[in-house]
């Protein structure tokens, strides 16, 4: 059996991490977004928000480990966690 060469093992360890704190950060702001722009009242919009959140961060997972490089997998979540937590932060300024 051939040992991993640590190019890939460093590759794994990227993809692992972007899962994990990358899935995070989406799955975070997308509550955050989806908690301020659902048609709800409050504490029923972020009860929903939180449900689809298990999905975004199951899809983030899946996301992570289908794409060809490491640079499209970190940018493919952070760049809409960048987009969307701020969004969701202004938008939801106007519900308290």
């Amino acid at each position: 059996m051939k040992p991993t060469s640590p190019s890939r093992g460093r590759i794994l360890l990227s993809r692992t991490a972007a899962a994990i704190f990358g899935g995070y950060a989406l799955t975070s702001a997308s509550v955050i977004f989806l908690g301020a722009v659902l048609p709800l009242p409050k504490s029923q919009a972020i009860l929903a928000s939180s449900l689809i959140s298990f999905a975004v961060y199951t899809a983030a997972i899946i996301w992570v480990f289908a794409v060809q490089d490491n640079r499209r997998a970190w940018l493919g979540l952070l760049l809409p966690a960048l987009v969307l937590a701020p969004l969701g932060w202004w938008l939801g300024r106007g519900m308290v």
